[in-house]
Formats: structure tokens, C-alpha cells, sequence
């Protein structure tokens, strides 16, 4: 059995590293020791993000099908938390099931069995957690990393893991010349007010049941987006034909990750538009608008992710709206044992 308390707790094949031990989460007070694991591995891995304790606890508040006293396990070097991880797990909408599992460890204590001993131990956690669901269904173990997480990568790829899916963080360097693209006939923009946002939320689920791997029981909820430190609907562009909702882009701005990496993006995310509504062009002059949003806030550049097998073709209209590639992500997979 696997210990389920804050105290010390045995992992499997763990190296013989004098002063360290594993435990289980603590609550806030493992928060602040979270954000600075995630800040002393950014540089080696070659990740942009700005993480407070604050964001992580507000996270942590909405998790679904993970409970972090159950569910996390922390590496330490006598005391000194050095690296933790988290498992969950959902079922898509063809009753697949994904046990998903990731983990932060600082560089310097890398490629020492110390992640490897990690990785297996939430393996061992979710066969525990899976032992209460179907076992007709496809199982899957699945993590991810950017190509530039070389650890994390070659870790994976040792312990069976295949790259399955492959996404982009696409960046427009320039909102200088932003190209026209009119609506299409009988729909229109209008200011979003807070009596439209469930229904915007509603149709943001509805528009990506297409995507691939998507699980409604894993998508925010609209207590999460009120509670987005960047959450600014003046900037969302939402396409309406008469009281439907047609699409969408829910822009953003970060400004504490604009400062850290001395930058004016915006970011022009949750790109959507609704099956009646496709192949109209309602996506591009959505995306575009949502571009002159952002510029007229005082951005110079403008990002966003898309998974690259995307059948609707978004990654070629975004290339057609002039983002272009600057990191890639990939989603490992394993099959369930």
C-alpha cells in the first residue's frame, strides 16, 4: 500500500542519496516551497512562466479527480524540499481513460534515479486509483514536456513512453499589419457582460468536444475564470447570431510575465467557433479582431497554443494570420500495465 499522510514515505527503488527522503503534501505551507521548485527549473528547461505560491494555492483550490493529500509526493534533501509531483486521471468522451502524472525536480539533483523513482511511485498511485474503474476501456499513462525539457524527455522515452500528439506555442512578432478579415453575414460582436459569461463557457465546451483528448469533467470552471488574475473580458471577442453564441476568442494579457521577460504580448487563446458556424471564416475575423484588441492595449506581439494535428486546420490559419512556431510540446503515452 502506498502511505496517504504528510509523513515520511517509502519509494520503491529510490537512489541511496545521503538526506533524502520522500513525503506527502502538507498544505499551504508546501505552496511557497511548489512556486520555487517551478522557478529554479525554468532556466534549465527552457520554460517561460511566472508561478506565486498565491496562483498555485488558487489552482489547487479547483482540482478535479486529485487530491493532493492523496495524490502528490515531495522530494527532499534533508528537509529541503527539492522536486514533488501530482497525479489525476478523466475519461475522454470515448470512455478512454488518461492517468496523468508530472513532476518538477530542480537541475542540480537531476539524473540521479531521483525522477525515475518518482515517476514509478505515481505509477504505483494511479494502478491504485484505476483498480476502481472499468477495466474495459483503454488505459493510458500519460505526461508531457517541451522539447526543450531534456530530462523529462529522455526520462520518459526510457520508461516506455511514446510522443503521441505534438502542440506549438505560436507567436505574431509584429501587430503593426494586421490583415482584414470581415464577419461573415448575420453574426456580430458585441461587449461582453457578466450575465453572458455562462453561456459563453457553455459553447466554449461545446466548440472543443471536437478536440482531441478533450474531457468535459477537466474543463475550468466559471469560478476559475473569475478568479484569473488576468481575467479581462473587455478583451474577448465573442461572435453572437441572435441569442447563440457562435464563437470566440478569450484574450488576455499577463503583465507579471511580460515584465519578467520584458516583453508587450498578448495572448489571443480559447480560439472556438461552434459546428454550425465553421468553415465561414468566423474563426479568422474573430482572431484578427482579437489582434487589434491587444495592439490597441499597447502589445507589440501576440501568442497562442495549438495542437498541430488539430482537424479544423487551426495551425494553418494561424500561419495564414502570420503566428509562427517557437516552442514545441509533446504528450507521452504508455499503455496502461
Amino acid at each position: 500500500m502506498i502511505a496517504t499522510t504528510s509523513e515520511q514515505i517509502y519509494v520503491e527503488s529510490a537512489p541511496a542519496i545521503p538526506g533524502l527522503a520522500f513525503r506527502g503534501f502538507r498544505g499551504d505551507e508546501d505552496f511557497p516551497k511548489m512556486a520555487a521548485v517551478i522557478q529554479g527549473s525554468k532556466q534549465a528547461d527552457q520554460i517561460e512562466r511566472v508561478d506565486t505560491a498565491e496562483d498555485i494555492q488558487r489552482n489547487y483550490a479547483h482540482l478535479t479527480n486529485c487530491d493532493p493529500y492523496q495524490d502528490m509526493l515531495f522530494a527532499e534533501i534533508d528537509g529541503e524540499v527539492i522536486g514533488y509531483s501530482r497525479v489525476t486521471w478523466w475519461e475522454e468522451l470515448d470512455h478512454t481513460l488518461i492517468y496523468q502524472h508530472f513532476g518538477f525536480l530542480l537541475p542540480d539533483w537531476r539524473r540521479r534515479g531521483i525522477g525515475r523513482a518518482m515517476l514509478r511511485y505515481n505509477q504505483q498511485r494511479l494502478r491504485q486509483i484505476a483498480a476502481g474503474h472499468s477495466s474495459g476501456a483503454q488505459r493510458y499513462f500519460e505526461s508531457w514536456a517541451a522539447d526543450t525539457e531534456q530530462s523529462a524527455t529522455a526520462l520518459m522515452l526510457s520508461e516506455g513512453f511514446t510522443a503521441i500528439r505534438h502542440s506549438y506555442t505560436m507567436v505574431r512578432s509584429d501587430l503593426g499589419q494586421v490583415p482584414e478579415a470581415p464577419m461573415p453575414p448575420g453574426l456580430e460582436v458585441r461587449p461582453v457582460a457578466p450575465e453572458h459569461y455562462r453561456a459563453i463557457l457553455e459553447a466554449s465546451k461545446e466548440a472543443f468536444r471536437d478536440h482531441w483528448g478533450y474531457s468535459e469533467t477537466m474543463e475550468p470552471t466559471l469560478e476559475q475564470f473569475l478568479e484569473d488574475p488576468n481575467f479581462d473580458p473587455s478583451l474577448w471577442r465573442v461572435a453572437w447570431q441572435g441569442e447563440q453564441v457562435a464563437g470566440m476568442v478569450l484574450s488576455y494579457i499577463d503583465p507579471r510575465e511580460n515584465a519578467e521577460y520584458n516583453r508587450k504580448r498578448g495572448w489571443t487563446e480559447n480560439i472556438c467557433v461552434r459546428r454550425p458556424w465553421r468553415k465561414r471564416g468566423l474563426a479568422r475575423s474573430l482572431l484578427v479582431q482579437s489582434l487589434v484588441a491587444v495592439r490597441e492595449r499597447g502589445m507589440t506581439e501576440a501568442a497562442l497554443g495549438v495542437d498541430t494535428q488539430n482537424v479544423s486546420g487551426a495551425l494553418h490559419l494561424y500561419e495564414s494570420v502570420g503566428f509562427r512556431p517557437v516552442k514545441r510540446f509533446s504528450n507521452y503515452r504508455k499503455v496502461f500495465e
